[in-house]
């Protein structure tokens, strides 16, 4: 069989859901639900790898998906060693599973990202013992007393786990996370637009600051080698390419910036996107025209989205045959370095 391999498609463990806990994103997703009946029916979908998920791959044409946990996963955990046993616990879980169908599934891992040296030894750890083809985080890592503190990964404390991703050549995912309860108080600029919260608006608008970031912290110029992988098309970014490049490329900027490249290099060089949970097919070439075929790939966002949408309107995109095969299998297998047949 050679269908789509999906990119973007999360699970949870066992373990996790309880620690997850989705009652409390309950009001956020669904607002006027019932906070107190969590979401049985999305963790049980979330839950499912080989039962109705795996139908509904061979029903709708998706040949291999990469698994990865949940958000906001192990950056909700604001205490570094329950974050690093969540991760551990987490990927553990998932290997087991992935053993079950190698064919059919593989895995990023999760990280705890409270400090560089164990976020390197776990990624460590998930590639070369467990088998898994790199790492996902959902942007910031959550510190503090009560989780208010943001960790970003662009500054040079971070250089050992930027290092070691280099030398293990694994691509690191960054996905979003809903809003930490500081930010939804009043007076707070979600707090009273709870609307906008979610993959709507709130997703990109966050994850591209810290993608921007990382772009621009000099974190490539150090290991030229590092690859990232930004869902949803970008998180809007390469739309944004043209005017973020041009001004930091002004004369003004360029004796102050601590990158030696503007963002539309990088983009070319270190940065791939997906499409998922984003089926824009305007916004798709689009992409293929700024930053290239060989980085966009194909991804749903499974649960979140649906195998038989995904897959509806991946057959629709009008796209040459060689273009889509790139989108759909060959650029995730050559990124990923996936035991499949190109």
């Amino acid at each position: 069989m050679k269908g789509t391999i999906a990119i973007e498609e999360a699970i949870i463990d066992v373990a996790g859901v309880e620690k997850h806990s989705f009652a409390q994103f309950q009001s956020l997703m669904r607002p006027g639900s019932d906070e107190t009946s969590g979401l049985s029916a999305h963790e049980r979908r979330l839950l499912d790898i080989h039962d109705e998920r795996l139908k509904s791959m061979d029903e709708h044409g998706v040949e291999y998906m990469l698994l990865s946990l949940t958000s906001p996963g192990a950056q909700s955990e604001a205490d570094p060693e329950k974050a690093k046993s969540m991760a551990r616990v987490a990927n553990d879980y998932l290997a087991g599973e992935v053993k079950k169908n190698p064919k059919r599934f593989g895995a990023f891992a999760a990280l705890s990202m409270h400090n560089a040296q164990d976020a390197a030894e776990e990624l460590r750890r998930a590639v070369q013992d467990l088998g898994m083809f790199g790492g996902l985080v959902n942007d910031f890592q959550s510190k503090g007393a009560e989780g208010e503190e943001k960790i970003y990964f662009d500054t040079p404390e971070y250089d050992t786990f930027w290092a070691t991703v280099q030398e293990l050549g694994v691509p690191i995912y960054f996905h979003p996370r809903y809003a930490i309860p500081q930010d939804l108080k009043a007076g707070t600029k979600y707090g009273d637009r709870k609307h906008l919260l979610g993959a709507g608006v709130q997703f990109h608008l966050d994850l591209s600051w810290h993608l921007y970031a990382i772009c621009s912290s000099g974190i490539f110029d150090r290991y030229p080698k590092i690859q990232i992988v930004a869902g949803h098309l970008g998180e809007g970014i390469p739309f944004n390419l043209w005017r973020a490049s041009h001004w930091i490329n002004h004369p003004f900027k360029r004796g102050s910036r601590p990158m030696k490249q503007d963002y539309s290099y990088y983009w070319t060089h270190n940065v791939s996107i997906s499409t998922s949970g984003n089926f824009n097919t305007r916004g798709l070439k689009y992409c293929i025209e700024e930053i290239g075929l060989e980085r966009c790939l194909f991804a749903i966002d499974t649960p979140y989205e649906t195998v038989e949408e995904g897959q509806n309107w991946w057959k629709s995109v009008d796209l040459p045959e060689d273009q889509k095969e790139a989108v759909a299998r060959t650029n995730a297998i050559r990124l990923f370095k996936l035991p499949l047949e190109e």
